[in-house]
């Protein structure tokens, strides 16, 4: 003879479904907060980096601009070397300090990770969770 479950099985059983699909719906909504803030903290590096480059070039250009002029002329006042050699001198010097800012700004924009990587490991082990747990209740 076949066996029905009883109407009382059969709710609790469905209660019990709908309790994981909550779960597993709440799980997701703090897994996309916890994304969002993440991302948000990330941008918020990124903002800072791209400022502080800016506000670097910046300075660098204008007293590159008042130095060549200035040293260029000093130069050519105590040597002589001609006016043209102390612009290749000067201009050689600018150009070794700027690169040297602009690997050190280059350096600090390589750490930004715009990839929530805690976030993604947390999916990942809620995702395992509620396998196991749809899993286990078939059986």
């Amino acid at each position: 003879m076949p066996t029905h479950s009883s109407p009382s099985s059969d709710s609790s059983l469905a209660s019990l479904i709908g309790g994981i699909i909550n779960d597993a719906k709440d799980l997701l909504l703090h897994e996309v907060v916890m994304a969002k803030l993440e991302m948000q903290s990330e941008l918020r590096k990124t903002k800072a980096a791209a400022i502080s480059f800016a506000v670097g070039a910046g300075i660098a250009i204008v007293g590159g601009l008042l130095l060549i002029l200035m040293l260029v002329h000093l130069l050519r006042d105590f040597t002589v070397i001609p006016l043209w050699g102390c612009y290749g001198i000067i201009g050689g010097g600018l150009l070794i300090i700027g690169l040297i800012v602009l690997s050190t700004t280059k350096q600090t924009v390589e750490t930004i990770d715009v990839v929530p990587q805690q976030t993604i490991e947390t999916l990942k082990e809620n995702a395992q969770w509620i396998k196991e747990q749809t899993t286990s209740n078939r059986t």
